[in-house]
Parts: C-alpha cells; structure tokens; sequence
C-alpha cells in the first residue's frame, strides 16, 4: 500500500473517476435526493460490496463476482479514495472466489466468500485466516456491533454471530433470501424477502418487520433509528423514513446494478458498486 507521490498521480490519471465532486449545500431539499457525485471507470469485475474505513479516510471494494457462487479464485478487494480516484486496484487478491460483505474490526477486514469468511490484516494486506462454516452456500452480507460480528448466507436464510477469533454460531434461521445487514445503537437490523427487519436487543433476536415495502433488498445504511437508505441489486436505491418509502435512484434502464451500498458519513456519499457495470459511482444524499 505504499505508493510515492508520482505513482499515486499516474494511478489517478490512469484509472480515475470520470465526474467532478459538488459541492455542499446548507438547504435541504423538499424531497430526499442523491446527485451524482463522481463515478470511476469500468476498472473493476463484479464490483459488489463498498465499505468506508473511517480510521483511513478509503473504500474498500469486494469484486470477482461475475460467477457468484464459484470458486474461481478470480476475488480481490480493492481500495478508492474518497474523491473516486482508485490508490489500489488489487490491494488483496488471491484466495479470494467471490468475496461479497465487508465489515472491519480491530484493524481486521473480515470478508465473506461463498462458504466461509476470510480475515484480512489490514496492515499486511494479507489473508491471515479462513474461517469455513458449515453447510453454508451463499454467505452474503457482514456487519459488526464493535465487539462481533454478524453475517448472511441468503441461500439458507441463516443470520450467523462471529467472535473476533471466528468462532460462530447460528442465531436466526427464517430470513428467506437475506441479504443486507447492519447494526445501530444495540440492535441488528436486515433486509430479507419480508422487508426490513428488526432484532431484539435481548439476545434472543426476536424479528420485528419494520417495513414492507423494500423486500428483496441488498446493501443497507442507518442514518438514525427511524431514518435509512436501502439498496435492491438490480438498480433501486430507496430512503426510507419513518412510514414513508421513495426511491431516490433508479438505474434499471442504463443495466447498471446498485449493490452492497456504502456511506462516508461526515460527507453524505453514498457509495455505489455497479455489479456488471464494472464501476464505483458515489452519490450525494441530501434529505
């Protein structure tokens, strides 16, 4: 990851985002809106997931998910600075099949791939454990509470707990084709085929249905406990607040996915991986 300064500029020229940044705005809108901020070039493969590591000011971006569910060893995590311009396009590769949800973790990046989870140091850059887990098939989604850590397998519709070691258990098994995941202020929050959900703080994980309307969803962002922005994979982006639900982005017509969505707090972006597109787009969320 060490890079002189001339490399990084060649790096930026060569693979940089194709949009300018704008600028912020005081006035909020009459309606929730995301403009379009900067978008890279098709420099990635199965862009799916984007996580932002705060501690580094970076994104972190899972790719080689063409073949979803097939161990091809054709993964790799890449790094983007902020402003869209890519610091490392292969920042960890190999050992990697389809590498999907992201979450991070006392200077850890815990990645899932198809049937286990892979612990990346972040210092080295390299895989320094693979945690298989039993009779899963699609492990999707990562989030983490500071202490564990929490992932999906949408085929099983299990939602599994890690400790920071990898060993896991099972903790909820009726969440059809769940995807999405995060955790706000003591509580687990998913979306699945049912919607957006909602688990006890009790450590029983009761689920709580808390909205309808977003069934089917991918990539999930909690803005405060009544307040979130939730993606669908084929092109959708929806804000969701209180009872109400609109879509504040709708990509389907250009074929352009919206995946495991990330969010740079402090800035507002949105941040978009395009799937098949083979593009990073960030958006500018203003509500």
């Amino acid at each position: 990851m060490k890079h002189s300064i001339l490399l990084a500029a060649a790096t930026s020229a060569l693979l940089g985002c194709t949009g300018v940044q704008n600028s912020d705005s005081t006035e909020a809108p009459a309606a929730p809106e995301l403009t379009l901020s900067w978008k890279t070039d098709t420099v990635f493969t199965g862009s799916e997931s984007a996580l932002y590591d705060p501690s580094a000011d970076i994104i972190y971006v899972s790719n080689g998910n063409t073949n979803a569910g097939e161990k091809d060893n054709d993964g790799f995590i890449s790094v983007l600075n902020t402003d869209g311009t890519i610091r490392d396009i292969k920042w960890v590769e190999g050992d990697l099949h389809a590498p999907k949800g992201m979450a991070l973790l006392d200077g850890k990046l815990y990645v899932t791939d198809i049937d286990a989870v892979k612990i990346i140091d972040v210092s080295s850059a390299t895989i320094e454990k693979t945690v298989a887990v039993d009779s899963a098939v699609f492990l999707n989604d990562l989030a983490t509470d500071g202490e564990r850590l929490y992932f999906s397998d949408s085929r099983t519709g299990k939602i599994y707990s890690m400790t920071a070691d990898g060993s896991y258990t099972t903790i909820s098994t009726t969440n059809k084709n769940v995807n999405g995941l995060e955790y706000h202020d003591g509580h687990l929050y998913a979306l699945d085929g049912e919607g957006l959900k909602k688990f006890s703080d009790d450590g029983n994980y009761t689920q709580e249905v808390i909205n309808t309307e977003v069934t089917g969803g991918d990539g999930l962002i909690i803005l405060n406990d009544s307040t979130f922005v939730a993606s669908r994979w084929h092109g959708e982006i929806f804000f969701i607040r209180g009872s109400e639900t609109s879509v504040i982005l709708d990509t389907q017509a250009e074929k352009s996915n919206t995946a495991d969505i990330g969010f740079v707090r402090g800035k507002d972006l949105v941040i978009v991986p395009t799937f098949l597109k083979n593009e990073v787009a960030a958006y500018q969320l203003r509500y």
